[in-house]
Protein backbone atom coordinates (compact mmCIF):
# COMPACT_ATOMS: atom_id res chain seq x y z
CA UNK A 1 0.00 0.00 0.00
CA UNK A 2 1.11 3.58 -0.64
CA UNK A 3 -0.50 6.77 0.58
CA UNK A 4 -0.76 10.27 -0.89
CA UNK A 5 -2.22 12.83 1.53
CA UNK A 6 -5.51 11.04 2.19
CA UNK A 7 -5.58 8.74 -0.83
CA UNK A 8 -4.28 5.17 -0.55
CA UNK A 9 -3.25 2.81 -3.36
CA UNK A 10 -3.69 -0.89 -2.59
CA UNK A 11 -2.61 -3.94 -4.52
CA UNK A 12 -5.61 -6.21 -5.01
CA UNK A 13 -6.63 -9.20 -7.15
CA UNK A 14 -9.31 -9.22 -9.81
CA UNK A 15 -10.66 -12.71 -9.07
CA UNK A 16 -12.67 -12.86 -12.29
CA UNK A 17 -9.64 -12.37 -14.54
CA UNK A 18 -7.03 -13.61 -12.04
CA UNK A 19 -4.82 -10.55 -12.37
CA UNK A 20 -3.40 -7.96 -9.95
CA UNK A 21 -4.95 -4.49 -9.97
CA UNK A 22 -4.36 -1.26 -8.11
CA UNK A 23 -7.25 0.15 -6.06
CA UNK A 24 -7.34 3.76 -4.87
CA UNK A 25 -9.43 4.46 -1.78
CA UNK A 26 -9.90 7.78 -0.02
CA UNK A 27 -9.95 8.77 3.63
CA UNK A 28 -12.98 10.49 5.12
CA UNK A 29 -12.60 14.19 4.58
CA UNK A 30 -10.21 13.91 1.65
CA UNK A 31 -11.16 17.01 -0.27
CA UNK A 32 -10.23 15.92 -3.78
CA UNK A 33 -12.05 12.61 -4.15
CA UNK A 34 -14.39 13.89 -6.86
CA UNK A 35 -11.52 15.43 -8.82
CA UNK A 36 -9.50 12.19 -8.69
CA UNK A 37 -12.45 10.05 -9.79
CA UNK A 38 -13.19 12.41 -12.67
CA UNK A 39 -9.52 12.43 -13.68
CA UNK A 40 -9.48 8.61 -13.63
CA UNK A 41 -12.54 8.45 -15.86
CA UNK A 42 -10.92 10.90 -18.26
CA UNK A 43 -7.67 8.90 -18.27
CA UNK A 44 -9.63 5.77 -19.18
CA UNK A 45 -10.26 7.36 -22.60
CA UNK A 46 -6.56 7.08 -23.46
CA UNK A 47 -6.21 3.91 -25.51
CA UNK A 48 -2.39 3.85 -25.58
CA UNK A 49 -1.20 0.79 -23.66
CA UNK A 50 1.92 2.62 -22.47
CA UNK A 51 -0.08 4.53 -19.85
CA UNK A 52 -1.74 3.02 -16.80
CA UNK A 53 -5.10 1.60 -17.83
CA UNK A 54 -8.08 2.59 -15.66
CA UNK A 55 -10.68 -0.18 -15.32
CA UNK A 56 -13.31 1.43 -13.08
CA UNK A 57 -13.94 4.62 -11.10
CA UNK A 58 -16.98 5.44 -8.98
CA UNK A 59 -17.95 7.86 -6.22
CA UNK A 60 -21.70 7.23 -6.07
CA UNK A 61 -21.51 4.67 -3.26
CA UNK A 62 -20.42 5.03 0.35
CA UNK A 63 -16.82 4.11 -0.58
CA UNK A 64 -15.45 5.94 -3.65
CA UNK A 65 -12.74 4.06 -5.50
CA UNK A 66 -10.60 3.88 -8.63
CA UNK A 67 -9.42 0.53 -10.02
CA UNK A 68 -6.48 0.57 -12.39
CA UNK A 69 -3.81 -1.62 -13.93
CA UNK A 70 -1.13 -2.75 -11.49
CA UNK A 71 2.32 -2.03 -12.92
CA UNK A 72 5.29 -4.14 -11.82
CA UNK A 73 8.71 -3.29 -13.12
CA UNK A 74 11.78 -1.11 -12.83
CA UNK A 75 11.51 2.67 -12.58
CA UNK A 76 13.86 5.01 -14.38
CA UNK A 77 15.39 5.81 -10.98
CA UNK A 78 16.23 2.11 -10.55
CA UNK A 79 17.60 1.80 -14.08
CA UNK A 80 19.96 4.68 -13.35
CA UNK A 81 21.20 3.29 -10.05
CA UNK A 82 24.50 2.24 -11.62
CA UNK A 83 24.86 5.19 -13.96
CA UNK A 84 23.32 6.66 -17.11
CA UNK A 85 21.88 4.63 -19.97
CA UNK A 86 23.48 4.33 -23.38
CA UNK A 87 22.28 7.26 -25.55
CA UNK A 88 20.33 5.01 -27.93
CA UNK A 89 18.51 3.32 -25.07
CA UNK A 90 17.78 6.62 -23.36
CA UNK A 91 16.33 7.96 -26.62
CA UNK A 92 14.22 4.82 -27.10
CA UNK A 93 12.79 4.93 -23.60
CA UNK A 94 11.84 8.62 -23.70
CA UNK A 95 10.51 8.42 -27.27
CA UNK A 96 8.08 5.70 -26.16
CA UNK A 97 6.92 7.85 -23.23
CA UNK A 98 6.57 10.91 -25.49
CA UNK A 99 4.42 8.96 -27.96
CA UNK A 100 2.15 7.85 -25.11
CA UNK A 101 1.73 11.41 -23.79
CA UNK A 102 1.17 12.75 -27.30
CA UNK A 103 -1.68 10.24 -27.69
CA UNK A 104 -3.10 11.32 -24.32
CA UNK A 105 -2.89 14.99 -25.28
CA UNK A 106 -5.11 14.31 -28.30
CA UNK A 107 -7.99 13.58 -25.91
CA UNK A 108 -7.09 16.42 -23.55
CA UNK A 109 -5.33 14.37 -20.83
CA UNK A 110 -1.97 15.45 -19.41
CA UNK A 111 0.42 14.25 -16.72
CA UNK A 112 1.89 17.50 -15.27
CA UNK A 113 4.08 15.69 -12.71
CA UNK A 114 6.70 13.67 -14.58
CA UNK A 115 9.58 12.39 -12.45
CA UNK A 116 11.91 9.36 -12.81
CA UNK A 117 9.58 7.23 -10.66
CA UNK A 118 6.69 7.80 -13.09
CA UNK A 119 8.47 6.02 -15.94
CA UNK A 120 8.61 2.23 -15.62
CA UNK A 121 10.15 -0.59 -17.64
CA UNK A 122 7.58 -3.27 -16.87
CA UNK A 123 8.30 -6.92 -16.14
CA UNK A 124 6.46 -7.72 -19.37
CA UNK A 125 9.02 -5.73 -21.36
CA UNK A 126 7.14 -2.50 -22.12
CA UNK A 127 7.42 1.19 -21.32
CA UNK A 128 4.77 2.42 -18.88
CA UNK A 129 3.96 5.99 -17.84
CA UNK A 130 2.14 5.88 -14.51
CA UNK A 131 0.01 8.55 -12.86
CA UNK A 132 -1.44 10.10 -16.02
CA UNK A 133 -4.17 12.52 -14.95
CA UNK A 134 -4.44 11.11 -11.42
CA UNK A 135 -1.21 12.57 -10.04
CA UNK A 136 -2.19 16.09 -10.99
CA UNK A 137 -5.64 15.62 -9.44
CA UNK A 138 -4.22 14.12 -6.24
CA UNK A 139 -1.83 17.04 -5.76
CA UNK A 140 -4.15 19.77 -7.09
CA UNK A 141 -1.79 20.72 -9.92
CA UNK A 142 -3.10 23.04 -12.63
CA UNK A 143 -1.08 24.93 -15.24
CA UNK A 144 -1.80 27.32 -18.09
CA UNK A 145 0.20 25.30 -20.63
CA UNK A 146 -0.22 21.58 -19.87
CA UNK A 147 1.42 20.36 -23.08
CA UNK A 148 4.41 22.60 -22.47
CA UNK A 149 4.68 21.25 -18.92
CA UNK A 150 4.68 17.65 -20.16
CA UNK A 151 7.19 18.44 -22.92
CA UNK A 152 9.52 19.95 -20.31
CA UNK A 153 9.01 16.93 -18.05
CA UNK A 154 9.94 14.58 -20.91
CA UNK A 155 13.04 16.67 -21.59
CA UNK A 156 14.06 16.36 -17.95
CA UNK A 157 13.54 12.58 -18.09
CA UNK A 158 15.80 12.41 -21.15
CA UNK A 159 18.38 14.51 -19.28
CA UNK A 160 18.22 12.05 -16.38
CA UNK A 161 18.46 8.98 -18.65
CA UNK A 162 21.56 10.41 -20.38
CA UNK A 163 23.37 11.68 -17.28
CA UNK A 164 21.98 10.03 -14.14
CA UNK A 165 21.18 13.49 -12.69
CA UNK A 166 17.78 15.18 -12.24
CA UNK A 167 17.53 18.77 -13.57
CA UNK A 168 14.09 19.58 -12.11
CA UNK A 169 13.12 21.18 -8.79
CA UNK A 170 11.43 18.02 -7.45
CA UNK A 171 13.15 15.83 -4.86
CA UNK A 172 13.90 12.46 -6.47
CA UNK A 173 16.13 9.45 -5.87
CA UNK A 174 18.65 10.93 -8.33
CA UNK A 175 21.29 13.52 -7.49
CA UNK A 176 20.46 17.09 -8.53
CA UNK A 177 22.05 18.20 -11.79
CA UNK A 178 25.14 20.41 -11.44
CA UNK A 179 24.29 24.11 -11.71
CA UNK A 180 26.28 26.79 -13.54
CA UNK A 181 25.10 30.42 -13.70
CA UNK A 182 21.83 29.45 -12.07
CA UNK A 183 20.92 26.81 -14.67
CA UNK A 184 21.63 23.04 -14.93
CA UNK A 185 24.61 22.18 -17.08
CA UNK A 186 23.82 20.75 -20.51
CA UNK A 187 23.98 16.93 -20.66
CA UNK A 188 27.11 16.94 -22.85
CA UNK A 189 28.85 19.04 -20.19
CA UNK A 190 28.09 16.41 -17.56
CA UNK A 191 28.75 13.14 -19.41
CA UNK A 192 31.13 12.71 -22.33
CA UNK A 193 29.97 11.03 -25.53
CA UNK A 194 26.36 12.25 -25.64
CA UNK A 195 25.47 12.93 -29.31
CA UNK A 196 24.96 16.59 -30.19
CA UNK A 197 21.46 15.90 -31.50
CA UNK A 198 20.31 14.45 -28.16
CA UNK A 199 22.01 17.23 -26.20
CA UNK A 200 20.13 19.78 -28.31
CA UNK A 201 16.78 18.00 -27.93
CA UNK A 202 17.19 17.98 -24.15
CA UNK A 203 17.96 21.68 -24.06
CA UNK A 204 15.04 22.52 -26.35
CA UNK A 205 12.58 20.56 -24.19
CA UNK A 206 13.91 20.79 -20.63
CA UNK A 207 15.18 24.40 -20.78
CA UNK A 208 12.72 26.33 -23.00
CA UNK A 209 14.33 29.65 -21.99
CA UNK A 210 17.87 28.56 -22.85
CA UNK A 211 17.99 30.19 -26.28
CA UNK A 212 17.36 26.98 -28.24
CA UNK A 213 14.15 26.77 -30.34
CA UNK A 214 11.83 25.24 -27.71
CA UNK A 215 9.89 21.99 -28.00
CA UNK A 216 6.49 22.88 -26.55
CA UNK A 217 4.44 19.68 -26.86
CA UNK A 218 5.03 15.93 -26.48
CA UNK A 219 4.30 15.53 -30.20
CA UNK A 220 7.07 17.99 -31.07
CA UNK A 221 9.44 15.91 -28.95
CA UNK A 222 8.26 12.77 -30.76
CA UNK A 223 9.00 14.45 -34.10
CA UNK A 224 12.43 15.62 -32.91
CA UNK A 225 13.35 12.05 -31.84
CA UNK A 226 11.97 10.46 -35.01
CA UNK A 227 15.34 10.33 -36.79
CA UNK A 228 17.43 9.56 -33.72
CA UNK A 229 18.68 5.97 -33.47
CA UNK A 230 16.96 4.35 -30.53
CA UNK A 231 17.01 0.94 -28.94
CA UNK A 232 14.35 -0.87 -26.94
CA UNK A 233 13.93 -2.91 -24.82
CA UNK A 234 15.81 -1.36 -21.95
CA UNK A 235 17.97 -3.88 -20.04
CA UNK A 236 17.27 -4.30 -16.37
CA UNK A 237 19.62 -2.37 -14.10
CA UNK A 238 22.50 -4.51 -12.90
CA UNK A 239 22.97 -4.90 -9.18
CA UNK A 240 26.31 -3.54 -8.13
CA UNK A 241 28.75 -6.06 -6.68
CA UNK A 242 29.12 -5.70 -2.92
CA UNK A 243 32.27 -3.85 -1.90
CA UNK A 244 35.16 -5.90 -0.57
CA UNK A 245 35.04 -6.35 3.19
CA UNK A 246 37.30 -4.25 5.38
CA UNK A 247 40.58 -5.91 6.24
CA UNK A 248 40.19 -8.22 9.21
CA UNK A 249 36.42 -8.78 8.83
CA UNK A 250 34.29 -11.21 6.89
CA UNK A 251 31.09 -10.48 4.89
CA UNK A 252 29.14 -11.80 7.86
CA UNK A 253 28.85 -8.86 10.21
CA UNK A 254 30.80 -9.19 13.43
CA UNK A 255 32.85 -12.29 12.50
CA UNK A 256 36.59 -12.15 12.03
CA UNK A 257 38.17 -13.32 8.81
CA UNK A 258 40.66 -15.86 10.14
CA UNK A 259 42.99 -15.76 7.13
CA UNK A 260 43.18 -11.99 7.12
CA UNK A 261 43.70 -11.90 10.85
CA UNK A 262 46.45 -14.47 10.65
CA UNK A 263 48.25 -12.61 7.86
CA UNK A 264 48.20 -9.43 9.92
CA UNK A 265 49.48 -11.05 13.16
CA UNK A 266 53.16 -10.24 13.95
CA UNK A 267 55.36 -13.33 14.24
CA UNK A 268 58.12 -12.14 16.55
CA UNK A 269 57.81 -14.47 19.52
CA UNK A 270 59.43 -17.91 19.79
CA UNK A 271 56.14 -19.40 20.99
CA UNK A 272 54.31 -18.39 17.83
CA UNK A 273 56.93 -20.09 15.65
CA UNK A 274 56.71 -23.29 17.70
CA UNK A 275 52.96 -23.49 17.03
CA UNK A 276 53.55 -24.19 13.31
CA UNK A 277 52.56 -27.85 12.72
CA UNK A 278 55.45 -30.06 11.59
CA UNK A 279 55.30 -33.18 9.44
CA UNK A 280 55.53 -36.34 11.53
CA UNK A 281 56.36 -39.97 10.76
CA UNK A 282 52.75 -40.91 11.40
CA UNK A 283 51.39 -38.38 8.97
CA UNK A 284 53.83 -39.55 6.28
CA UNK A 285 52.68 -43.12 6.73
CA UNK A 286 49.06 -42.02 6.43
CA UNK A 287 49.80 -40.27 3.16
CA UNK A 288 51.44 -43.40 1.75
CA UNK A 289 48.43 -45.54 2.71
CA UNK A 290 46.01 -43.02 1.18
CA UNK A 291 48.00 -42.99 -2.07
CA UNK A 292 47.95 -46.79 -2.26
CA UNK A 293 44.18 -46.90 -1.75
CA UNK A 294 43.68 -44.24 -4.44
CA UNK A 295 45.78 -46.28 -6.89
CA UNK A 296 43.73 -49.41 -6.22
CA UNK A 297 40.49 -47.50 -6.74
CA UNK A 298 41.79 -46.11 -10.04
CA UNK A 299 42.74 -49.57 -11.30
CA UNK A 300 39.32 -50.93 -10.31
CA UNK A 301 37.53 -48.14 -12.18
CA UNK A 302 39.58 -48.73 -15.34
CA UNK A 303 38.96 -52.48 -15.24
CA UNK A 304 35.24 -51.96 -14.63
CA UNK A 305 34.95 -49.58 -17.57
CA UNK A 306 36.78 -52.02 -19.86
CA UNK A 307 34.53 -54.90 -18.81
CA UNK A 308 31.37 -52.78 -19.30
CA UNK A 309 32.51 -51.80 -22.79
CA UNK A 310 33.24 -55.40 -23.67
CA UNK A 311 29.81 -56.54 -22.52
CA UNK A 312 28.13 -53.93 -24.75
CA UNK A 313 29.76 -55.15 -27.96
CA UNK A 314 27.77 -57.54 -30.12
CA UNK A 315 29.23 -60.72 -31.61
CA UNK A 316 30.72 -58.85 -34.58
CA UNK A 317 32.63 -56.57 -32.24
CA UNK A 318 31.85 -53.50 -34.36
CA UNK A 319 28.57 -52.15 -32.85
CA UNK A 320 27.74 -50.98 -29.33
CA UNK A 321 24.38 -51.04 -27.61
CA UNK A 322 22.47 -47.76 -27.02
CA UNK A 323 22.38 -46.61 -23.43
CA UNK A 324 18.82 -45.69 -22.45
CA UNK A 325 18.37 -41.95 -22.03
CA UNK A 326 21.47 -40.90 -24.02
CA UNK A 327 19.53 -39.87 -27.13
CA UNK A 328 17.14 -37.52 -25.38
CA UNK A 329 19.94 -35.94 -23.36
CA UNK A 330 22.08 -35.27 -26.44
CA UNK A 331 19.26 -33.92 -28.62
CA UNK A 332 19.41 -30.15 -29.01
CA UNK A 333 16.30 -28.08 -29.61
CA UNK A 334 16.11 -26.33 -32.97
CA UNK A 335 14.03 -23.44 -34.20
CA UNK A 336 11.04 -24.94 -36.00
CA UNK A 337 9.95 -23.38 -39.29
CA UNK A 338 6.18 -23.17 -39.87
CA UNK A 339 4.74 -23.50 -43.36
CA UNK A 340 2.03 -20.90 -42.82
CA UNK A 341 -0.14 -18.88 -40.45
CA UNK A 342 -3.73 -17.62 -40.62
CA UNK A 343 -6.17 -15.83 -38.38
CA UNK A 344 -8.30 -18.24 -36.35
CA UNK A 345 -11.97 -17.31 -35.95
CA UNK A 346 -13.82 -20.63 -36.13
CA UNK A 347 -17.62 -20.98 -36.49
CA UNK A 348 -20.25 -20.90 -35.17
CA UNK A 349 -19.39 -17.58 -33.51
CA UNK A 350 -16.68 -16.70 -36.02
CA UNK A 351 -16.58 -16.35 -39.80
CA UNK A 352 -13.22 -18.10 -40.45
CA UNK A 353 -11.58 -14.77 -41.23
CA UNK A 354 -9.45 -12.73 -38.83
CA UNK A 355 -7.04 -10.59 -40.87
CA UNK A 356 -5.59 -13.68 -42.53
CA UNK A 357 -3.46 -11.51 -44.83
CA UNK A 358 -1.46 -10.20 -41.87
CA UNK A 359 -0.97 -13.55 -40.12
CA UNK A 360 2.29 -14.48 -41.97
CA UNK A 361 3.88 -11.41 -40.34
CA UNK A 362 4.04 -13.40 -37.09
CA UNK A 363 6.42 -16.02 -38.52
CA UNK A 364 8.59 -13.85 -40.78
CA UNK A 365 11.38 -13.34 -38.23
CA UNK A 366 10.78 -9.58 -38.19
CA UNK A 367 9.32 -8.34 -34.86
CA UNK A 368 8.57 -4.94 -36.41
CA UNK A 369 5.71 -6.48 -38.43
CA UNK A 370 2.55 -7.74 -36.79
CA UNK A 371 -0.85 -9.37 -37.03
CA UNK A 372 -3.87 -8.20 -35.11
CA UNK A 373 -7.41 -9.35 -34.57
CA UNK A 374 -10.40 -7.47 -35.88
CA UNK A 375 -11.52 -4.47 -33.84
CA UNK A 376 -14.27 -5.26 -31.31
CA UNK A 377 -16.61 -2.93 -29.46
CA UNK A 378 -15.70 -4.38 -26.07
CA UNK A 379 -12.81 -6.19 -24.44
CA UNK A 380 -14.96 -9.36 -24.46
CA UNK A 381 -15.13 -9.61 -28.29
CA UNK A 382 -18.34 -7.63 -28.47
CA UNK A 383 -19.91 -10.19 -26.10
CA UNK A 384 -20.73 -12.59 -28.90
CA UNK A 385 -17.76 -14.98 -28.91
CA UNK A 386 -15.38 -16.51 -26.38
CA UNK A 387 -12.13 -15.80 -28.19
CA UNK A 388 -10.15 -15.47 -31.40
CA UNK A 389 -6.63 -16.43 -32.25
CA UNK A 390 -3.74 -17.16 -34.54
CA UNK A 391 -3.32 -20.59 -36.20
CA UNK A 392 0.22 -21.66 -37.13
CA UNK A 393 0.66 -24.68 -39.43
CA UNK A 394 3.92 -26.61 -38.95
CA UNK A 395 3.29 -28.75 -42.05
CA UNK A 396 3.78 -31.99 -40.17
CA UNK A 397 3.64 -33.26 -36.62
CA UNK A 398 6.44 -31.79 -34.49
CA UNK A 399 7.45 -31.91 -30.83
CA UNK A 400 7.40 -28.44 -29.27
CA UNK A 401 9.35 -27.62 -26.11
CA UNK A 402 9.64 -23.82 -26.05
CA UNK A 403 7.74 -20.88 -27.55
CA UNK A 404 8.53 -17.16 -27.60
CA UNK A 405 5.49 -14.94 -28.28
CA UNK A 406 5.99 -11.21 -28.79
CA UNK A 407 2.70 -9.46 -28.10
CA UNK A 408 2.02 -5.92 -29.25
CA UNK A 409 1.31 -2.89 -27.07
CA UNK A 410 -1.22 -3.63 -24.38
CA UNK A 411 -1.78 -6.40 -21.87
CA UNK A 412 -3.59 -9.60 -22.77
CA UNK A 413 -4.92 -12.88 -21.47
CA UNK A 414 -3.99 -15.68 -23.84
CA UNK A 415 -3.72 -19.45 -24.09
CA UNK A 416 -1.54 -21.75 -26.18
CA UNK A 417 -2.72 -25.01 -27.74
CA UNK A 418 -0.84 -27.66 -29.73
CA UNK A 419 -3.09 -30.00 -31.72
CA UNK A 420 -3.39 -32.09 -34.89
CA UNK A 421 -6.74 -30.59 -35.84
CA UNK A 422 -7.12 -27.15 -37.44
CA UNK A 423 -10.88 -27.14 -36.82
CA UNK A 424 -13.05 -25.68 -34.08
CA UNK A 425 -12.38 -23.37 -31.18
CA UNK A 426 -10.79 -24.82 -28.04
CA UNK A 427 -13.40 -26.57 -25.94
CA UNK A 428 -13.68 -27.38 -22.26
CA UNK A 429 -12.18 -30.82 -22.86
CA UNK A 430 -9.06 -29.41 -24.55
CA UNK A 431 -6.42 -28.23 -22.11
CA UNK A 432 -3.99 -25.46 -23.06
CA UNK A 433 -0.27 -26.19 -22.81
CA UNK A 434 0.19 -22.65 -21.44
CA UNK A 435 -1.97 -19.84 -20.04
CA UNK A 436 -1.01 -16.23 -19.38
CA UNK A 437 -2.88 -13.30 -17.81
CA UNK A 438 -1.75 -9.69 -18.08
CA UNK A 439 1.03 -10.57 -20.53
CA UNK A 440 2.69 -7.99 -22.75
CA UNK A 441 5.80 -7.67 -24.89
CA UNK A 442 8.03 -10.70 -25.46
CA UNK A 443 6.89 -13.68 -23.39
CA UNK A 444 9.26 -16.70 -23.26
CA UNK A 445 7.38 -19.95 -22.60
CA UNK A 446 8.98 -23.24 -21.58
CA UNK A 447 6.38 -26.01 -21.62
CA UNK A 448 6.16 -28.23 -18.56
CA UNK A 449 5.94 -31.23 -20.91
CA UNK A 450 6.73 -31.34 -24.66
CA UNK A 451 3.60 -31.04 -26.81
CA UNK A 452 3.16 -32.86 -30.11
CA UNK A 453 1.03 -31.72 -33.01
CA UNK A 454 0.90 -30.07 -36.44
CA UNK A 455 -0.94 -26.89 -35.45
CA UNK A 456 -0.18 -24.25 -32.83
CA UNK A 457 -2.99 -21.94 -31.70
CA UNK A 458 -2.40 -18.69 -29.83
CA UNK A 459 -5.87 -18.02 -28.45
CA UNK A 460 -6.88 -14.63 -27.07
CA UNK A 461 -9.39 -14.68 -24.25
CA UNK A 462 -11.00 -11.63 -22.66
CA UNK A 463 -9.89 -8.93 -22.15
CA UNK A 464 -8.38 -7.43 -25.27
CA UNK A 465 -6.57 -4.07 -25.21
CA UNK A 466 -8.14 -0.87 -26.43
CA UNK A 467 -6.66 0.60 -29.61
CA UNK A 468 -8.16 3.62 -31.34
CA UNK A 469 -11.61 3.15 -29.86
CA UNK A 470 -11.71 -0.59 -30.62
CA UNK A 471 -10.41 -3.61 -28.75
CA UNK A 472 -7.79 -5.79 -30.46
CA UNK A 473 -5.19 -8.43 -29.82
CA UNK A 474 -1.79 -8.01 -31.47
CA UNK A 475 1.10 -10.44 -32.05
CA UNK A 476 4.39 -9.34 -33.60
CA UNK A 477 6.29 -12.62 -33.69
CA UNK A 478 6.09 -16.29 -32.68
CA UNK A 479 9.19 -18.48 -32.47
CA UNK A 480 8.89 -22.20 -31.74
CA UNK A 481 11.69 -24.53 -30.66
CA UNK A 482 11.62 -28.28 -30.37
CA UNK A 483 12.27 -31.45 -32.34
CA UNK A 484 11.31 -31.67 -36.02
Amino acid sequence: MSETSGASLWKATDETLARPVGAWTFADGFSRTSEVVRAARAASRVSDARVTQVFDADESGPTPYVVQEWISGTTLSDLLRNGPLEPERAAGLIAEAAEALAAAAQVGIHHLRLTPDKLVWSVGGAVKVIGLGLDAALHNITVDDPQGTDAQGLGRLLYAALTGYWPGPEATALRPAPIVSGRPCEPAQVVAGIPDVLNTIVCRAAFPESGYPPLRTPQELVDALADVPRVVPIPMAQVASPPPPPRGTSRISGQLDVAAAASSTPRTSRSSRHRTPQATEGSLTNRILIGAVALLVFVAVVMGAWMLGSSMRDTSGTQTADVPGDKSEETELVVLTPVGATGFDPPPAGDNSEHDDKAPNTIDGDPSTHWNTEGYNSAAFGNYKDGVGLLIDMGTEVEIHEVDITFGSGTYSAELYVRNDSGGAPGEDEKPVWQGAGVTGKVPIKLDEPATGQYVVVWFVSPLSQDGGKYRGTINEVELRGIQ
